[in-house]
């Protein structure tokens, strides 16, 4: 069976999860990741867990070496990704604690390193196809444990990426509703982006925490207000990713 790697974000960024865990600090050729890696097991299976904004949530969005956290998964040996993160609603259907399995991003990030191809080789331009960045086997995975456990869950949505570490404005929020959006976050785009081009199928699921700030009867989202719900529900993605990672890993890879 393969190594799997988990990318924590908000409120998910515990290693704790892990039998015999072990740190191992890592360097790649962008630098280095946003902290040490956690070795360990889940079911029997290696995994790599990996918090996106360091253990003690200390790197804004905007500053996350999103090229080396993923160059230091694969250089682990991890062939599949399976990233977590908090998510605004934009949907009045997706309510605070759902599951949302994403399927679609739409970039809104503005100053981030998107690829590792810095230059192409002469005649050799490199252009990933991006039409479905979310694996649909993971996805699929996914799909069947929330519904195993009777998750309150969503099969697909499209995830907006901005660039934070601010919240949208009401018009932004409004904007993006319209451009069929169904959540935000600030993180998911450009990982997926990447892992695409690095050859790792990834997948994330999302809890939503918020109504962002386009929902007038609701106060506009706090980060305080996220990690009330987050806390209140982070057992639902532990749980999800227990159940998806030993059948994750005899994926071919």
């Amino acid at each position: 069976m393969s190594k799997v790697g988990i990318i924590g974000g908000s409120g998910l960024d515990n290693p704790d999860i892990l039998e015999q865990p072990r740190d191992q600090t890592v360097g790649t050729a962008w630098g280095a990741p946003s902290a040490p890696l956690r070795l360990g097991q889940i079911g029997g299976v290696e995994v790599a867990l990996l918090a996106r904004h360091g253990r003690e949530h200390t790197q804004p969005p905007s500053q996350v070496n999103y090229r080396a956290n993923i160059q230091a998964l694969k250089d682990a040996g991890c062939r599949h990704i399976l990233a977590t993160t908090a998510v605004g609603s934009l949907r009045e259907e997706i309510q605070r604690g759902d599951l949302v399995i994403i399927d679609q991003f739409i970039d809104f990030t503005k100053q981030r390193a998107m690829s590792f191809h810095e230059c192409f080789a002469p005649h050799q331009p490199v252009h990933t196809p991006m039409a479905e960045p979310f694996d649909a086997q993971l996805r699929a995975i996914l799909i069947d444990a929330c519904a195993q456990r009777g998750l309150t869950f969503h099969r697909s949505g499209t995830v907006v990426t901005i660039e934070g570490p601010r919240f949208s404005t009401r018009a932004e929020s409004r904007m993006f509703r319209a451009w069929g959006a169904d959540i935000i976050n600030m993180s998911v785009a450009t990982e997926a982006a990447l892992a695409n081009e690095a050859g790792i199928p990834y997948a994330a699921v999302a809890m939503s925490t918020d109504y962002d700030c386009w929902k007038m009867d609701e106060e506009p989202v706090t980060w305080d207000a996220i990690l009330a719900v987050f806390n209140e529900n982070a057992r639902k993605v532990t749980g999800l990713l227990m159940d998806a990672i030993p059948r994750v890993a005899r994926l071919s890879p």
